[in-house]
């Protein structure tokens, strides 16, 4: 999860975030690199002496048009690759289905029967020692490591938006609609989210917590879940 003074992203745990971290970086680079041209001309106009000879421009205006051209070419490119990439989703391992309601989750695995709950923000007074409040909730999202899970996402009352930003994933929850993004955690842990919508009142207590186990421990709470 974020730190305190921190100004960079999250730690990435799945291949798109990792992808969204490198685009963000190239955006960044071809920013600077433009930026620091134009600080050059500037000082070269404000500090040499002005010219009035005509000169013929029809080269420098090749350059500044064809220059654009190509940077916009750069973004783009790896751009539509990551939106491809995150729009794809073939045979998902787990499906889960998040409903978003005012202002708690519920979650459906549809690949079980009878798997479902509702995640909760755990309040300060019952929250553990070492637990992060206003993050914390009642009963986490466990999925397989390593493991494509597709979510389906919708709401029950009004928007609201399913994001966890360590897994690259925001997604709105809109009434009557079913959205579905996916995700792949590439390593073990707990991965903290929020309702990125401004759905009401509590918009900031319905926090998303992610937990990525390893199969055999996902099998284990799964039985168990389903048993009580």
């Amino acid at each position: 999860m974020a730190n305190h003074m921190q100004f960079g992203f999250q730690d990435a745990s799945s291949p798109i975030m990792e992808e969204l971290v490198k685009f963000h970086d190239h955006a960044l680079m071809t920013a600077l690199a433009i930026c620091s041209l134009v600080l050059y001309l500037l000082t070269m106009m404000l500090t040499e002496k002005l010219s009035s000879s005509t000169v013929d421009a029809q080269e420098i205006e090749l350059v500044w048009t064809i220059l654009p051209a190509i940077v916009l070419i750069m973004l783009a490119l790896p751009s539509l690759q990551i939106l491809y990439m995150m729009d794809e989703i073939n045979e998902p391992d787990l499906t889960l289905k998040a409903i978003g309601h005012q202002w708690y989750w519920s979650y459906e695995y549809t690949d079980f029967k009878d798997l479902t709950f509702d995640s909760y923000m755990t309040p300060t007074a019952d929250l553990p020692l070492g637990h992060f409040r206003l993050l914390e909730v009642d009963h986490r999202v466990v999925v397989p490591m390593e493991s494509l899970v597709r979510v389906i996402v919708t709401a029950d009352d009004v928007l609201h938006s399913w994001a966890v930003p360590s897994l690259g994933v925001k997604t709105d929850a809109i009434p009557g609609r079913l959205n579905q993004t996916s995700f792949t955690a590439t390593r073990p842990g707990v991965f903290y989210g929020q309702c990125s919508e401004i759905c009401g009142a509590n918009h900031s207590f319905m926090p998303i917590v992610v937990e990525s186990a390893p199969l055999a421990n996902f099998e284990n709470w799964s039985s168990l879940l389903s048993s009580q």
